[in-house]
Parts: C-alpha cells; sequence; structure tokens
C-alpha cells in the first residue's frame, strides 16, 4: 500500500503534461510512433517517445499502472467464512517497456505485482503474486498493401476478446492473467482476425516463478467483421480448450471442449446492444459435452435528458447439467472469464444460471457517473450446482431443490477526472434466495468496495 501511495503522488504532476494521452485496456496496443499526440518536449513525452535512431523509426517507450483497492465484507461466502471486522486492501503494480526496431519488429516486456494485505485465509494466487514477469513477446510484422497488417507474436501475452465473457485479461480481481504461446493477427479496413495456441500461465506464490502448465492448453480463431448491414458489427469465434483434470458437480476428469459462437454488437449514441450465442461440445472423461449459453445486453441513452440516462437489461442462459452420471456433461465452460462477471464482488460465476439485469446509469458530471442496478438468479437445472468465477464448485445441486438463489442490487460511483486517474466506490447487497438456505448457511452478504488506479 505505501509503495502505491508514494508512486501516485510522485506522478500526479503528469496529468497536467499530457492529456491527450489514451491508455488502452491492452497497453501494448497503444501507439506513440507519432510524436505529435503529445505537446511539447517535456520528460513525460521522452518517458512515451524516446528515440534511439535520428530518424524515430527505433523508439523505446515506457508505462505502467498503480492499483489500491479495500474491500469490506459481511458474511461473506453466504456466512461459510469466519467474521472479517476490518475488511482486506489489494494493491497492483504494473510496468511496462515498449521497444520497437522500426516499423516490422518489436519487443513488449511487462512485470506485475499484486499483494493482499489483512485477507483472514491465506490469499490465493489470483489476489497474491509478488512480483513476476506477465508479458514478453516479440512481434515480426509483414508488409501489405496499405491500410493491412499481419504480425507474428511469439512469447507470453495478454489475450481479450469481445465482451470477455469468455477471453479476458481478468482486469477486476487483484491478478490479471496471461497465456504462453504463438497468435497470428491480421487487420484490415473491415476485417480483422487472431489465430492463437497458447499455454495457461499458473500463478505461483514465489518470485518470477510464474509458468506455464500443459495441464491446461487453450487455442483459437477470433473475427471481427465491420460495418456489417443492418447488424453493424458481427464476432465469429471458435475456441479450443483442453485440461487434464476439471471439476464439476457431475464428477472430475480430463475435459477437451470445443466452443464455437457468434457475438452482434453496436455502440451507437442513443441504442447500443450486445446479443451473443455460445455452442460447447467436446469430451469429458468417458463422456461427451453439450452445453451453450445465450447473452443480452440492450440499453438506451437519452442524450436530449438533463444527466443523460441511460436505461438497460442484461439477460443469460448459462446451460447446466441435466441428469447426474449419464454420460454426458451439458454445465457451461466460460472459459476465462473477466473477474467482476456480476459485479465487484465477483460472488457467481457464469455457469447453470439464467438471471435478469436491469440497470440504470446517470452522468452527475462529465467526469462522475452513478449506476443502479439489480441482478435476479436462478440455477437453470436442479441437477447442477452454484459455481464460482473460477469454475470451482460452491454447492452441490444434491444440496437442494429450489431453482431460486437470489438477488443482487448494487450501486457504483465512478469517477473519472483524467485519463490517468480513476476512481469507484461500490455497495453490493445480495439477498440470498431458498437454494442458499438449503445448501448451505444462506446469509446476506454486504460488500463494500474502494478502489483507485493511476495509470501512466
Amino acid at each position: 500500500m505505501k509503495y502505491s501511495i508514494t508512486l501516485i503522488l510522485s506522478l500526479l504532476c503528469s496529468m497536467a503534461i499530457a492529456q491527450s494521452v489514451t491508455f488502452k485496456a491492452l497497453r501494448f496496443d497503444e501507439d506513440y510512433s507519432k510524436s505529435d499526440q503529445m505537446e511539447g518536449n517535456n520528460w513525460y513525452h521522452r518517458f512515451k517517445f524516446n528515440p534511439i535512431t535520428s530518424d524515430g523509426s527505433a523508439y523505446l517507450s515506457f508505462g505502467g499502472e498503480v492499483r489500491s483497492q479495500y474491500f469490506y465484507y459481511k458474511d461473506q461466502n453466504w456466512g461459510e467464512s469466519p467474521p472479517d471486522h476490518d475488511g482486506f486492501i489489494l494493491s497492483r503494480a504494473l510496468f511496462h517497456a515498449d521497444l520497437h526496431f522500426g516499423k516490422y519488429i518489436r519487443t513488449f516486456v511487462q512485470v506485475q505485482s499484486s499483494l493482499s494485505n489483512g485477507e483472514l485465509a491465506p490469499p490465493s494466487p489470483v489476489n497474491q503474486n509478488p512480483l513476476d514477469l506477465h508479458q514478453a513477446f516479440i512481434d515480426v510484422q509483414f508488409p501489405l498493401e496499405k491500410n493491412t497488417a499481419l504480425t507474428l507474436r511469439l512469447g507470453r501475452q495478454e489475450l481479450l476478446y469481445g465482451s470477455q465473457r469468455l477471453v479476458s485479461v481478468r482486469d477486476a480481481p487483484n491478478n490479471r492473467q496471461a497465456f504462453d504461446g504463438a497468435k497470428v493477427i491480421y487487420n484490415s479496413k473491415l476485417v480483422s482476425f487472431d489465430g492463437f495456441y497458447t499455454n495457461y500461465v499458473a500463478a505461483r506464490p514465489g518470485i518470477f516463478d510464474d509458468k506455464p502448465t500443459a495441464d491446461t492448453r487453450f487455442w483459437g480463431g477470433y473475427a471481427v467483421f465491420k460495418d456489417v448491414p443492418l447488424v453493424k458489427h458481427l464476432d465469429l469465434y471458435y475456441l479450443g480448450l483442453k485440461k487434464r483434470l476439471a471439476m464439476f458437480d457431475d464428477g472430475k476428469g480430463r475435459e477437451v471442449r470445443h466452443s464455437i459462437g457468434a457475438r452482434l454488437w453496436n455502440t451507437g449514441e442513443k441504442w447500443q446492444y450486445d446479443l451473443e450465442g455460445v455452442y460447447q461440445f467436446g469430451k469429458f472423461g468417458s463422456g461427451s459435452i453439450s452445453a451453450y449459453t445465450i447473452s443480452s445486453n440492450i440499453a438506451y441513452t437519452f442524450k436530449s435528458l438533463t444527466l443523460r440516462p441511460q436505461a438497460g437489461v442484461k439477460a443469460e442462459v448459462i446451460s447446466g447439467d441435466k441428469h447426474y452420471d449419464d454420460g454426458r456433461l451439458s454445465t457451461f465452460n466460460p472459459l476465462f472469464p473477466r473477474g467482476g462477471y456480476f459485479g465487484l464482488a465477483a460472488l457467481i460465476g457464469p455457469s447453470n444460471l439464467f438471471d435478469m439485469h436491469p440497470y440504470v446509469q446517470i452522468s452527475l458530471s462529465q467526469h462522475l457517473t452513478l449506476t443502479e442496478d439489480y441482478d435476479v438468479f436462478w440455477r437453470l437445472n436442479q441437477n447442477d450446482g452454484l459455481y464460482a468465477i473460477s469454475g470451482k464448485l460452491l454447492y452441490s445441486g444434491k444440496n437442494g431443490f429450489s431453482r431460486y438463489i437470489g438477488g443482487q442490487l448494487g450501486t457504483t460511483l465512478e469517477y473519472n477526472p483524467t485519463n490517468f486517474l480513476y476512481m469507484r466506490a461500490e455497495l453490493t447487497w445480495f439477498d440470498s434466495g431458498k437454494y442458499l438456505k438449503e445448501a448451505g448457511p444462506g446469509k446476506d452478504i454486504l460488500m463494500t468496495g474502494l478502489t483507485i488506479t493511476y495509470k501512466f
């Protein structure tokens, strides 16, 4: 916590230097080769664009992020965990160096430090990973016609696709996730495509000891079609997963799972929509896999009204297993989803669910946004349990008959005064339903979260 505050204070002066800088979710996507992005020849300008050749074709760029979060849970895990009267603090620091050797070769290296302070239980690798090499890859770009690029990427890298329902950097938790492998990237004016083959990088408790594991292999292809008539944007993809040992309510065994999906989306000024469907098939142990999900997020922004309110509703149908020991697994596997799938409290994962999620967002000022949402959850199938975002089984379907899990009321206040600084306060109340009272203590959960993030 101390190093986070010190670094934030030491870098605050850069806000007034380069307000035009826009940070990306994937920091390696940032391009500072055009030096006119920032005014003046100041230290921060040279920090982001430091030429090492006279013509500036080869240059070095630095950047990073410092984030601190405070969490307090009342009746964490619905009363399963011991009471914590003080809460706990999570801190994360990321720093990267990006070296470009002309137009066609670049290397990107990023280190990550994630620390937990005050948790009663030993922190998981998702919350604590003291210091490790998070990304290290080389890009080789092949010259093609104008507005078209083909790149080969080799090494440790983050993956992020679409709505992040299935493939995410896992930014909400303390430790972002990465993969070791190869990726081919094609970009043109109307189509972009990624093909990749990787092993998951497992976080370990030591320093510089994270390593890829052949126990979890991940591959696939993801295409985005732009300016499609009627639907605007269309994503089509295939994702493959192999795990040496996977565990579900129906048992455990070797899993080879294939996911094929389509997504229609648009981010218009008034109407916004995100519609997605995924079907999964493959082998689990000696049996087969047949699972699916259908999700929607439709919203409308009232631009002409004061506070520019946005009203929307999300809904998801996510399959669960229908019968125990029938040789057919129907539990949907969300693969590598975003950590705060149903809010920062991250209580429930997207398997064996039906949920309805209305929400309202208002702009209190140019930089201050208030969001109110209420999410209601049911188990889709009685013969399957309740899962965490990690895929861990929280409660078996054998422990209760009710489908109703509960309702989650959330209030979020976000303050984003500059591109550098982001602050968030969140209050979540989970009203436990009949199934949670059948399967466990079933106490209501109250979560308070405070986040401050500084990017540079």
